[in-house]
């Protein structure tokens, strides 16, 4: 998801640039058949400010979290703190290969995400 956060990088307002998921938009994806969702953001979640508030207003605490823990239902990868999404692919799109480095005894780890882009026909 290409949400021009990752423009706010090392800037404190970082953390509330950019949109995030719900938990029933991290579920449309997953029984559509997505197993990974990257993001510029700093979580696949909405930025916790809004995340509070939403909580303050309605004490549910499905709105916290709620795309991270959609995922473990049906299995979905997230990936962060992507950058330069908008270098990759232009209109045609492309495929993502991510090589994770294995923490023993941990839920989450870093990666290396790497775009794979096609070379499209050049006219003439």
């Amino acid at each position: 998801m290409q949400t021009g956060a990752d423009a706010f990088w090392g800037r404190p307002e970082y953390l509330v640039k950019g949109a995030g998921m719900t938990g029933e938009s991290t579920l449309h994806l997953t029984e559509k058949g997505v197993k990974m969702v990257g993001i510029d953001g700093w979580s696949p979640d909405r930025p916790l400010p809004f995340l509070a508030r939403e909580f303050g207003k309605t004490a549910d605490p499905g709105v916290i979290r709620g795309a991270h823990f959609a995922g473990i239902d049906i299995g979905c990868c997230h990936v962060e703190k992507m950058a330069k999404l908008s270098s990759a692919g232009g209109s045609t799109g492309f495929a993502v290969c991510c090589f994770p480095v294995k923490i023993k005894n941990a839920s989450a780890a870093w990666c290396r995400p790497l775009a794979i882009v096609e070379d499209e026909p050049r006219p003439g």
